[in-house]
């Protein structure tokens, strides 16, 4: 039985969508534990009886305006300090947060810790494909800046995730650059391509250029912070930009545009679903001792539940134990 604290009170639909991803979950999976941190009065509106839920009441929250760092250090007592403090006590196995997302990182690096051997965790995340697949991209703005020994450590890190929680063999790992030749890039990426080309914990495939990213030609895509969070916001405004534009057009075309979306109303709904993040689960914060997940900010239940199924995939498959038996090896 495997033990998962979540931050009832972190994100814009909380507590309501947290506590319902909960019961979707405990009610699909028996063999996990969830405590939930935050006001119980609130909390119990939503919950559904199980014996495998327990509720630690507090009434201090991260707000999204405060400033991470301080406010772990000062809120000691809000829900996600208190989900993160239980996995650093080993009263849970994993934690997982709607809220501020700096402040997670903190509560990661701060109290939950980071692996030996590890110099910067990354925030990875999956991201879908235009084939209805899929890709993790790391990082995506747990580091501003980025050496390349981080990033060759991503390219490992990348690799066992996609291998242990997506059930890929040997996961093409690209390096994420302005042209596919080996000689392209600024000096940062020239140095990981030649770190990552020497790697034998990986399958590199080279340098990936931003356009192939939807195309599914990796299934690890490795960058730095500051790249990787613009990269993902391009993404994810075009998408949202693109069906916008599409109910427009359906809704000012007159009868004809309309009747056209009518004939092609299940394609259309599947390219949404194919758009659609919320069956990819959270961030991952990867490096750390243990799993400590983001969920968007906006989630709702269907979400939060998938983010569960994703940490349990993690748990099951002992994705850190891995990656500490092959930090410990050597010198990466």
């Amino acid at each position: 039985m495997k033990t998962i604290a979540v931050d009832a009170m972190g994100g814009d639909n909380a507590p309501q969508a947290i506590v319902e991803g909960v019961n979707q979950a405990l009610g699909e999976f028996t063999d996990i534990e969830i405590k939930l941190y935050g006001h119980e009065e609130k909390i119990k509106k939503y919950l559904k009886a199980s014996d495998r839920v327990s509720i630690v009441h507090t009434e201090v929250k991260i707000d999204s305006d405060d400033e991470p760092v301080k406010s772990i250090r000062q809120k000691k007592n809000a829900s996600m300090v208190l989900g993160a403090q239980a996995v650093k006590d080993s009263q849970a196995d994993a934690v997982i947060s709607a809220g501020n997302t700096g402040a997670l990182l903190a509560a990661g690096l701060f109290v939950v810790g980071r692996i030996k051997g590890i110099d910067r965790p990354a925030l990875l995340s999956t991201i879908p494909t235009i084939d209805g697949g899929n890709f993790v991209m790391l990082d995506l703005g747990a580091n501003a800046e980025n050496t390349a020994q981080h990033l060759h450590q991503y390219g490992i890190l990348g690799s066992f995730y996609s291998e242990a929680v997506q059930g890929i063999t040997k996961p093409r790992v690209g390096l994420l650059n302005n042209g596919t030749e080996s000689t392209k890039g600024d000096p940062l990426r020239k140095e990981v391509y030649d770190l990552l080309s020497k790697e034998p914990a990986i399958n590199f495939i080279g340098n990936i250029e931003a356009r192939e990213l939807l195309n599914g030609i990796a299934d690890v895509v490795v960058t730095d912070g500051f790249t990787g969070n613009a990269v993902l916001k391009t993404i994810e405004g075009t998408g949202l930009s693109i069906l916008s534009a599409l109910k427009s057009a359906i809704k000012n075309g007159g009868k004809k545009a309309k009747l056209g979306a009518f004939f092609l109303k299940d394609s259309l709904y599947s390219m949404r679903e194919i758009m659609d993040y919320s069956s990819a689960g959270g961030a991952v914060l990867i490096g750390l001792q243990a799993p400590v997940v983001k969920c968007h900010g906006s989630s709702d239940a269907t979400s939060v539940y998938y983010t569960i199924k994703q940490v349990r995939t993690m748990l099951e498959n002992k994705v850190v134990d891995k990656i500490v038996d092959e930090f410990s090896k050597e010198d990466h």
